[in-house]
């Protein structure tokens, strides 16, 4: 350790307490990412209370040259908040920083810090009865600070929009360890470039964000569930419109799962009852219906959906909810299958967009390709159709060496992938974000003249490229 970075630890110390500066003993928590893909090595772990003290270890970084890795839940999919290999960066976790500041039922909004766990805040809303509707399959461990850095989706982007839509403001420490406070609730403010999108999205390379002003809802009165077998991605499109014209703004959530995928959930989870597993099927929908009305007008309007989907074709059989509890459970079976696909072994993950009405076209031209290359790959295609949003995901063959695949392939299984979004006019990361996995993708899949103006914001703002360098842009 240099003497530099020993000073840099000594006034660390100082400003937030020598307990929460950690240098010594088990950090895999902080310098692992949540897949096991990559292992860093932290200068050290600093844990600030509150946002002054989140600008004094900005300033105290700066001065000493040493750059920031901001940190939520390390929840992440693009290994975009763990350290490098040097051991020369420091890791900023928020976690300390939970508390919700304050909610405003008359302007329908709370403000929370950067740090508050997503459940939490999911419950605290609840409770005062208002929805935050923002949801995710980590929300038990993902931050509001880490959802605003990678502009989180979720399940119900298709009625409430991405965590960009629900946010009316932010407090940020600058790259220069300047505190900007612009936790406005307002809806209308047009004084200017709107630095809290800026900020949105950028996964901690523009500044640290530290606290939030988010937008509430009312509770619905009645939330009913659903979930339908449809012949094909072709009639599960077909059934969104008509989910679109029967329920309007009352659907909520309209989430897509493949054959293969609910087979994993069965293989690796038998305890839970996954419906239509006897049915040749390829796909299955879940789908959410909200009502401000009654239950009755809800289950109405739901049940008269599913009877024209079905006359149409576009379903094949169904079964509603009839609690609050096979609600869950039909929700579990689709939050479960990114966990039964890591128990299947290591794969190759895409998190693309792609215009709804397309979507069938792409995933057939490109299981033809995926298949022709690589005979006996397992696709594993499920995600928010509601909102043109897939995790189109390759498993290995069955009984290949599946780190192997992961090791020799995935440069290969990518191109595939990748170059088709091109053709389909898409994006490579709708949700997850770019991190350190997608960066070099990025140079690729987006334009000159946009990566330009990215490069020309993060000069601006991070001249020293102290914020999570290497993430997004190449440093």
């Amino acid at each position: 350790m240099t003497t530099s970075h020993s000073l840099l630890l000594g006034q660390l110390r100082q400003a937030v307490g020598a307990a929460n500066v950690l240098t010594q003993g088990d950090l895999s928590a902080y310098e692992q990412d949540w897949r096991k893909r990559e292992t860093g090595k932290s200068l050290a772990v600093v844990r600030p209370a509150n946002t002054l003290e989140v600008a004094a270890i900005v300033k105290a970084c700066v001065a000493a040259g040493v750059s920031i890795v901001p940190q939520g839940g390390n929840t992440g999919m693009v290994v975009g908040s763990t350290p490098d290999a040097t051991g020369t960066q420091i890791v900023l976790s928020l976690l300390r920083m939970n508390s919700v500041r304050a909610l405003d039922g008359g302007n329908l909004t709370v403000t929370v810090d950067a740090g508050c766990v997503l459940q939490n805040l999911q419950e605290v809303c609840e409770k005062a009865g208002f929805l935050f509707p923002l949801s995710l399959a980590a929300e038990g461990s993902c931050t509001i600070g880490g959802n605003l850095g990678t502009n989180a989706g979720g399940t119900q982007v298709v009625r409430y929009g991405n965590t960009r839509e629900l946010c009316l403001g932010l407090e940020v420490v600058t790259a220069q360890g300047e505190i900007w406070d612009g936790l406005s609730g307002l809806r209308k403010d047009n004084t200017g470039y709107d630095l809290r999108h800026l900020m949105i999205g950028s996964e901690g390379t523009l500044g640290i964000i530290t606290g939030a002003t988010m937008k509430l809802y009312p509770l619905p009165v009645a939330q009913l569930t659903a979930m339908a077998a449809v012949p094909s991605l072709d009639a599960a499109v077909q059934l969104l419109g008509l989910a679109h014209q029967h329920l309007s703004a009352g659907l909520t959530g309209f989430e897509v799962m493949g054959k293969f995928a609910l087979r994993l959930v069965t293989k690796h989870f038998p305890q839970q009852r996954v419906p239509f597993q006897d049915s040749d099927a390829p796909y299955c929908v879940v789908l959410e219906n909200s009502d401000q009305e009654s239950e009755a007008h809800a289950r109405e309007r739901f049940e008269r959906l599913l009877e024209v989907a079905m006359a149409a074709g576009c379903v094949l059989d169904a079964v509603v909810a009839e609690s609050i509890t096979q609600a869950r459970a039909l929700w579990h079976i689709r939050e479960s299958i990114p966990l039964a696909q890591a128990q299947e072994g290591l794969n190759i993950k895409h998190d693309i967009s792609i215009s709804v009405s397309r979507i069938p076209e792409f995933v057939r031209l490109t299981d033809a390709q995926l298949e022709q290359a690589y005979p006996g790959v397992r696709l594993v295609n499920y995600g928010h159709l509601g909102d043109g949003n897939l995790h189109y995901n390759v498993q290995a063959p069955a009984g290949a060496d599946a780190e192997a695949f992961l090791r020799d392939d995935e440069k290969g299984v990518n191109t595939i992938v990748y170059d088709m979004v091109d053709q389909f006019k898409g994006s490579i990361s709708a949700e997850h974000g770019v991190g350190s996995l997608k960066r070099d993708k990025l140079e690729h899949h987006k334009s000159p003249v946009a990566l330009g103006m990215m490069r020309a914001i993060k000069q601006a703002l991070d001249p020293q490229n102290t914020m999570n360098p290497g993430r997004v842009l190449r440093a």
